[in-house]
């Protein structure tokens, strides 16, 4: 099957690429491993930067349930809090109800789908792709974006995937007792867990910590108890929270070293081009910010605006512009944050320092885009 662009993944960043491709009557398939709904391992709060957007794609979170979200609050381990309002805002609605609608809309402008389908190798010949799969043999496209996500078999040969990350995340939803307009962080030992309102009442509690914390503990739930319960916050959510499934969503190695955005002439974006910390809350955006800018570029070079060397150029200038400060900032701050000593005493100066807290907000936030 011949396309003009093929997307590996269909997360935020494959989907809104491949959404915005076709609105323009480009031919493009897009390769998922999984079958939707399903759920991924994600914070769940999207900045509002991203509504023009996405409404512009023919998609509104709040037609979805998505509840507005305008407040945040910070805690350390001792119990130390912050609360302040958040300038621009965001929303929050599950990837699995997300994913979803634009996997739907998607397919309604003419998007081609492999699903449940793997790639085992992408191959240039000459001025063309070739996509070799596990499922539907090979498939062909003049360019190829690679948005599969924080790590992927396709990642072996990039230079961060031969260094170990230490982290992992955990996700669950939950049904409790919390405002609806309100982010919450609440730090622990060597990680720190997000909670926010979604669609249907639940909760989206999504953490990240260390290998090591679930080595000394052998179980999520040992390490739940003697970890993360230490935040008294986190106790009382824990202990009085009704869990919508069986068991959490758990994902390993999440890495936030820097990426490069083109391998061998494959273009990467959302989480395959550079992860922010889940600390800063602004991941999804950045996905489909970076959606937004790449698909404009390859618009214009099926135009012959301009050619495949200024569509690599434009889109390194762009990517640094608007996210390798961002990123920077993202891997700064996580330093600050896990001791519980250092945690500490940043809440309570935060605490006393309004605007430097809204500072360093604006700055792992962009502006509406």
């Amino acid at each position: 099957m011949q396309h003009q662009v093929l997307i590996v993944g269909g997360g935020l960043a494959g989907l809104t690429n491949a959404i915005k491709l076709a609105q323009s009557g480009l031919n493009v398939g897009l390769i998922e491993k999984n079958e939707y709904p399903f759920h991924r391992v994600c914070g769940e709060y999207i900045s509002n930067e991203t509504l023009p957007f996405l409404r512009s794609l023919g998609f509104d979170p709040f037609q979805y349930g998505a509840v507005a979200i305008k407040r945040f609050w910070l805690t350390s381990p001792k119990g130390s809090e912050l609360n302040m309002d958040l300038d621009m805002g965001g929303f929050g609605l599950s990837r699995y109800v997300l994913d979803e609608a634009l996997y739907r809309l998607a397919l309604a402008k003419g998007v081609s789908f492999y699903l449940k389908t793997n790639v085992l190798n992408i191959i240039k010949e000459e001025e063309n792709f070739i996509c070799y799969t596990d499922g539907k043999g090979e498939l062909n496209a003049k360019l190829v974006i690679s948005a599969h996500g924080k790590r992927s078999n396709l990642d072996k040969e990039r230079a961060f995937f031969q260094q170990r990350s230490p982290y992992i995340g955990v996700k669950y939803h939950i049904k409790t007792d919390f405002p609806n307009d309100l982010i919450a962080l609440h730090n622990f030992k060597d990680g720190y867990c997000g909670i926010s309102r979604v669609e249907d009442d639940k909760y989206c509690l999504c953490y990240l910590t260390t290998r090591e914390n679930l080595k000394q503990y052998k179980t999520i739930e040992a390490m739940q108890e003697q970890i993360l319960k230490q935040n008294r916050f986190l106790k009382d959510i824990l202990e009085n929270a009704t869990f919508c499934y069986d068991a959490p969503k758990v994902i390993n190695e999440i890495s936030f070293s820097p990426k490069t955005l083109i391998d061998n002439d494959i273009l990467m974006c959302g989480d395959s081009a550079g992860m922010i910390t889940p600390l800063c809350g602004n991941g999804m955006a950045m996905a489909i910010h970076s959606s937004k800018i790449l698909s404009n570029l390859i618009i214009q070079y099926f135009d012959n605006q301009i050619n495949k060397n200024d569509l690599h150029k434009n889109y390194r200038l762009h990517w640094n512009k608007y996210f390798r400060f961002r990123l920077a900032i993202g891997r700064t701050v996580q330093h600050f944050f896990g001791s519980p000593v250092l945690t500490e005493l940043l809440v309570r100066f935060f605490k006393h320092n309004h605007f430097l807290a809204k500072q360093l907000v604006r700055q792992t936030h962009g502006e509406i885009f």
